[in-house]
């Protein structure tokens, strides 16, 4: 426990100084839409993607149901300056295409794994939200030369050591009735905490530029790839690289006690939770969550 403490101590010091003199509502926010949006061909779909910045690349991978778009862009701004940001839409949501084959969060691993050869990028640091760390915890195990360090963002484990979100909370995450202005209703109830929503009642200014759009059968089968999913409770032992696990306190959708469990499993792992932190504590607290996952990519050894 000595590390995790460590580095929790290391990085509230700088949330703490920061937090002050950080607001939101000076933040120059990047327009994703100024960025050029590119496709390339991997196996039987075409992905779609955007690139932020230069230097060592450092792939994001969203999560369920969510496009490209939904990537906070004051974190963006903030992580570009340092390295070269790709985001990318999974197999079906957004502008990527999908085809006939069976969705699975190992497909999706494949995916990530084959889209980052065609855009030559032969090793990243990765950093996967909610859905997204589970297809990173497989790229990782599964095509550990392309991954030096990993960030799991709200994550869990997948298969029956995971713990999951109430019946309610599950049954409103996944329900793709009614309009787009319904379901993203719903889904800003899940992704944060009440009192927040309450303090904060400009809380729509905050949020990123969703423009795109995912078909509802596309993402019933994500549901199904995340149901189905074994996980990888008994092999995070063999995740070696150096990884992060930053959580909100208050996250409903994925609780941080699944981080607090894979902190123990994972060789190498940090753990950092955020107080007062839904599942969208990215939006909450924009600045904070790029200086902590900055500090962690540049202090910890580069294994590239």
């Amino acid at each position: 426990m000595k590390k995790i403490n460590a580095f929790i101590t290391l990085c509230m010091a700088a949330v703490n100084f920061i937090a002050g003199c950080c607001g939101r509502v000076c933040d120059v926010k990047i327009d994703l839409e100024k960025i050029p949006m590119k496709t390339v061909q991997i196996d039987d779909i075409e992905i779609a993607y955007r690139e932020l910045g230069r230097g060592y690349p450092l792939v994001l991978i969203m999560g369920y149901s969510a496009t490209m778009d939904m990537w906070d862009p004051i974190a963006l701004k903030d992580l570009s300056r340092k390295y070269r940001v790709i985001i990318f839409d999974n197999r079906g949501m957004g502008k990527s295409t999908a085809s006939d084959k069976k969705f699975t969060i190992e497909l999706f691993a494949d995916d990530t794994a084959h889209f980052m050869e065609k855009i030559g990028v032969e090793r990243a640091h990765v950093l996967g939200y909610s859905m997204g760390t589970g297809i990173a915890q497989e790229l990782a195990l599964n095509y550990p030369e392309k991954v030096n360090k990993l960030i799991l963002y709200a994550a869990d484990c997948g298969g029956s050591q995971a713990i999951p979100p109430s019946p309610e909370v599950m049954s409103q995450l996944t329900d793709t009735s009614g309009d787009a202005k319904q379901r993203q209703i719903r889904l800003i109830r899940l992704m944060f905490p009440e009192k927040w929503l309450k303090d904060t009642p400009d809380y729509r200014k905050l949020m990123p530029n969703v423009r795109e759009t995912s078909l509802a059968e596309n993402i019933d089968r994500q549901t199904s790839a995340m149901e189905e999913w074994q996980g990888c409770y008994e092999r995070l032992p063999m995740i070696a690289q150096d990884t992060l696990l930053i959580t909100g306190t208050e996250d409903i959708l994925t609780p941080p006690a699944n981080s607090l469990s894979m902190v123990q499993r994972i060789p190498r792992a940090w753990l950092v939770q955020l107080d007062g932190g839904g599942h969208g504590l990215m939006y909450q607290r924009p600045k904070d969550f790029a200086r902590i996952l900055l500090m962690f990519l540049e202090t910890t050894p580069d294994h590239a």
